[in-house]
């Protein structure tokens, strides 16, 4: 990445600073990565004033958006190294895997103007009834007005895209928080976004504290719908105190992976040690309990915990960088506690467990038979840990994966179709993938949870749906 820069928000379609400076660092080594400016609510309120004033006024067609979202994508498909460089940066993300990142949000880009261009309400058979026999009625999707869009540091540019792309396509204004570790990669996207054409003010940035800011646009009246990327407590929190506004939640899981001993095990277990402790296991979807039948349990743990050994940990700047650091001290050190906890409850922690590169980066971690009280079974550790745990049979597998609070997207290995279409009807989440692991996501498809996963379906041609409502018109005849 290029020397220390300072960025722009953008309000009205104006790139604003505001006098007082966030940093951003890295989360290896504390370089300071670029300076964001620091907004308040009195900026937040101007912004959503702007998105309001802009929604009621200019008219920009679905058509000119798609056209939008259409040139943003080649432009962003023109920087990705710079763009994944970004990501590398700020998010501490290793740069192999920060430029997949980088070229999914082309993709993302591209699903939005597809969906800008698709979207459509439908005939209503009214005169299914005697009462509507002598008229027609139509439904059709109208947006929010101003999306409020609070989104998290780990995928800092393609979970911006996927909550500007489709907000956009719907029709809507936006107004971004995004996460305050990771800005720059959100400011960048903007950037593209107006540089491809966007009216001014359809999309205001700011940046600041998540009390203040995010507080602001949670509450204020004139933001029809908020779409939120997070923890479950704080985005319930924000269901709870926005009733009357449409709230759509993406938030965390405890993913479970299930191995069969009729599946190609060893393929899950080579999947498991990457997709366990990709970007430092912060994902919603990174597997973290693995359910494996008893007669393979051996073998498939020998295995995984091989490869998860052979990862190389450190700079997220060095191209064969596996896994990098976790977003900060205070999250290395609750994960550390946790692996603690669950220790001292008996679970044997077969590799990892300790801080190395200079104490910069948690060691990928494998722990085995944790009691289900324990946080590492319970909660959603969001670190580089996954505990691995024997079944009797795929009934005691599925009561396993299902003891969760949480329901994002969950994973079976089975050469038996029979096997995998009943995991897939008892298990309690938002997806299952059969013989695939449960970290998968394409960014077109329907991506969301159940329980305390969430409420709303990401995907471009889902989110527009998510992000606009029904109106009703019928016509009398004659």
């Amino acid at each position: 990445m290029a020397a220390t820069v300072d960025h722009r928000l953008w309000i009205d379609g104006e790139r604003v600073e505001t006098g007082t400076w966030s940093e951003v660092r890295s989360p290896y080594d504390g370089r300071l990565i670029g300076r964001v400016p620091r907004a308040d609510a009195g900026l937040a309120k101007a912004a959503i004033e702007s998105a309001e004033q802009i929604f009621l006024g200019d008219g920009f067609s679905r058509h000119a958006c798609a056209e939008v979202l259409d040139r943003a994508a080649r432009l962003a498909a023109a920087q990705v190294e710079d763009l994944a460089a970004t990501i590398s940066a700020e998010a501490g993300k290793p740069i192999k895997t920060a430029r997949i990142e980088a070229a999914r949000c082309e993709q993302t880009l591209i699903h939005s103007a597809i969906a800008a261009r698709t979207l459509a309400g439908h005939e209503v058979p009214i005169a299914a009834s005697a009462d509507g026999a002598d008229k027609l009625a139509i439904s059709i999707r109208v947006p929010y007005g101003v999306v409020g869009a609070i989104s998290p540091f780990n995928f800092p540019l393609n979970l911006v895209a996927h909550k500007l792309g489709p907000a956009l396509a719907a029709g809507n204004t936006v107004v971004l928080k995004p996460a305050g570790q990771t800005p720059i990669s959100a400011l960048k996207l903007a950037e593209i976004l107006h540089r491809a054409g966007l009216p001014a003010g359809r999309l205001q940035v700011v940046c600041g504290p998540g009390a203040e800011i995010g507080k602001a646009i949670v509450e204020d009246p004139r933001v029809g719908a908020i779409s939120f990327t997070g923890s479950a407590a704080v985005g319930w929190g924000i269901r709870a105190g926005a009733a009357e506004k449409k709230v759509n939640l993406e938030l965390g899981s405890n993913a479970p992976l299930i191995v069969m001993d009729d599946g190609d095990w060893e393929r899950a277990a080579d999947a498991a040690s990457i997709h366990a402790f990709s970007h430092a296991g912060q994902s919603c979807i990174s597997i973290q309990r693995i359910l494996v039948h008893e007669p393979i349990a051996e073998r498939f743990t020998a295995r995984f915990v091989a490869a998860t050994r052979a990862l190389r940990v450190g700079d997220p700047a060095e191209p064969t960088c596996d896994v990098g650091p976790l977003i900060s001290h205070k999250d290395r050190d609750r994960v550390l506690g946790w692996i603690g906890e669950a220790s001292v409850s008996g679970a044997e922690v077969l590799c990892g467990g300790v801080l190395v590169d200079g104490d910069r980066c948690l060691a990928p971690t494998v722990i085995a038979n944790p009691e289900r009280s324990a946080k590492v079974w319970r909660e959603e550790v969001f670190g580089p840990l996954a505990t691995v745990s024997s079944v009797a049979s795929l009934d005691a597998a599925i009561d396993a994966a299902n003891d969760s609070r949480f329901g994002l997207q969950a994973g079976v290995f089975t050469r038996d179709l029979g096997r995998g279409l009943e995991a897939a009807r008892r298990l309690q989440f938002g997806a299952v993938l059969i013989n695939e692991v449960p970290t998968f996501r394409a960014d077109q498809m329907p991506y969301g949870g159940v329980k305390d996963s969430g409420n709303t379906r990401e995907g471009p041609h889902y989110a527009v749906r998510e992000l606009t409502e029904q109106r009703l018109i019928t016509l009398q005849a004659g």
